[in-house]
């Protein structure tokens, strides 16, 4: 690329008079691919005489607003994003990826219910300061280690897919951490998982999974093709009985319905999808809306199986009973569990192995550390239970801590180690609001108990689908994204077909 070879050809001594610190924000992506090409050395000679330009964010300095350093944009991280007041702190983000992902949503995308920007919400959106405010920055990087006694964090940058961009590590201090970096989907140490299986967690996933499935219905067609193999493609397999292996399973069973028998008609007879679980699917539902879901999902042409997997190979499943399973798209969908970053950290573990935090969500063995989300949990010594990794429940973490923050700023303990001695008000406290699946078009399910031992109230049917539907285009971020949603669900209404199924 001629262009680039010219700005990498750029002596060291204009780019270095000629660029301001708010110019050297990585959250712009072309300065960002520029600056991740320098070497180490070309970085060094550039900046002796004001380093932390390039290594980093420096500590805040008198009359500088606090810096509040947010790592992950999730659900918990986003919602305090949304909540800081920016008056009061600057907001840094260090994430892998420069959106938040609508996750109840994301199964509609991978056959074309929704459109993929339908589910993803650009942080600049959600906090406008990042894009506009001096001390604001967003990152795109993963974190590598923390110095708690420094108040820093270090960080090395995202590479490309082809690694042509060799990392760059940088350090950033901060007077406020929040740690939102979520969890990782649980492979439970079985051989192959992430060689052959696909998640469902983020965007690219559901488009790897559509990518794949419209794949195999074409190479399904080919002439010659045997009926072994042919079946074999044209096998979708979910691996997780949970909500989102249980939605996705319902999206899938209606696409073959709708449109792969009228528009892949040599092949419609071979395609179907299998659901494996080891136990009962929507384990944390009411009975009766288990055995719903189980009817439904079997009425659609889904085959319910119970079985552990013992081993994934390339082209088949085996179970722990020895049956062996062919599949042309293997999806897996187990829940999630403490992610690499957060095993390696030296700090207070709850059961379960997350970020032990207290009842203020803060960090206790440290100052000015806060954990959020599907990363942390309740210590023991709380008394209370690890909350389970919901969406829900990210969100009214996210919406609690950013209050908080607010509060402590504006009574002047928002620089680092200002607020160790300072009253926090009333401690975190999480009701649940209900919780919700869909299993085909026209159904869903709608269990409004507060715990799976409590009475409440549960609904099947129709009515399900349409409260289902109403809470989450009242949820989906923006207003954009609503009317993107609202276009589409109002399509399927009225046309009976979606308009971006493949």
């Amino acid at each position: 690329m001629a262009w680039f070879r010219r700005i990498i050809h750029v002596s060291s001594s204009s780019f270095g008079s000629s660029i301001n610190q708010r110019n050297l924000n990585p959250s712009s992506p072309f300065l960002f691919t520029c600056l991740s090409s320098f070497s180490t050395q070309s970085i060094v000679q550039t900046s002796s005489s004001n380093d932390y330009r390039h290594s980093g964010l420096r500590p805040t300095k008198p009359g500088e607003k606090p810096r509040v350093l947010v790592l992950g944009s999730g659900w918990a991280g986003c919602r305090l994003m949304k909540d800081i007041d920016t008056s009061i702190y600057d907001v840094v983000c260090v994430s892998p990826r420069n959106h938040m992902v609508f996750t109840p949503l994301l199964a509609s995308t991978c056959v074309g219910t929704l459109e993929f920007r339908s589910v993803a919400e650009p942080i600049g959106r959600i906090q406008p300061a990042i894009s506009r405010e001096p001390g604001s920055f967003f990152f795109l990087a993963n974190c590598k280690g923390l110095d708690t006694d420094n108040h820093e964090v270090h960080c090395e940058t995202v590479m490309d897919e082809e690694n042509s961009l060799k990392p760059w590590d940088f350090k950033i201090s901060y007077d406020k951490l929040v740690i939102a970096s979520g969890a990782e989907a649980s492979t439970f140490g079985i051989n192959g998982v992430k060689e052959n299986a696909i998640f469902l967690r983020e965007v690219h996933h559901a488009q790897e999974i559509r990518r794949k499935l419209l794949l195999n219905l074409m190479l399904s067609d080919v002439p010659g093709l045997s009926v072994e193999e042919k079946s074999r493609l044209l096998h979708c397999v979910v691996i997780g009985g949970g909500p989102t292996g249980v939605e996705f399973s319902g999206e899938l069973s209606d696409f073959i319905i709708r449109d792969v028998h009228e528009r892949y008609s040599h092949v419609k007879d071979y395609i179907h999808v299998t659901l494996i679980e080891a136990n009962e699917i929507l384990s944390s539902f009411d009975d009766r809306l288990r055995k719903y879901a189980s009817k439904q999902l079997t009425k659609s042409g889904v085959r319910l199986v119970r079985g552990i997997v013992k081993d994934v190979q390339p082209e088949k499943v085996i179970l722990n009973d020895g049956t062996e399973v062919p599949y042309g798209l293997l999806v897996w969908s187990t829940g999630v569990g403490p992610s690499t970053f957060i095993k390696t950290l030296q700090l207070a573990k709850s059961p379960g192995g997350r970020i032990g935090v207290d009842e203020w969500l803060r960090v206790p063995s440290v100052q000015d550390v806060f954990a959020i989300g599907d990363c942390c949990g309740f210590l023991e010594s709380t008394g209370k239970p690890v909350l389970p990794a919901l969406a829900q429940v990210a969100e009214r973490q996210g919406k609690y801590l950013g209050s908080l923050l607010n509060r402590i700023g504006k009574a002047g303990g928002g620089y680092a180690n200002t607020a160790m001695d300072m009253e926090l008000g009333a401690p975190f406290v999480y009701k649940h609001l209900g919780s919700m699946a869909t299993v085909g078009r026209y159904k869903a399910l709608v269990d409004l108990r507060q715990s799976k031992e409590a009475k409440g109230l549960s609904l099947t049917g129709f009515v399900s689908w349409f409260i289902w539907r109403s809470a989450y285009l009242t949820r989906v971020v923006s207003w954009r994204n609503r009317f993107y949603v609202a276009v589409n669900w109002a399509t399927t209404f009225v046309f009976g077909r979606d308009i971006n199924r493949i």
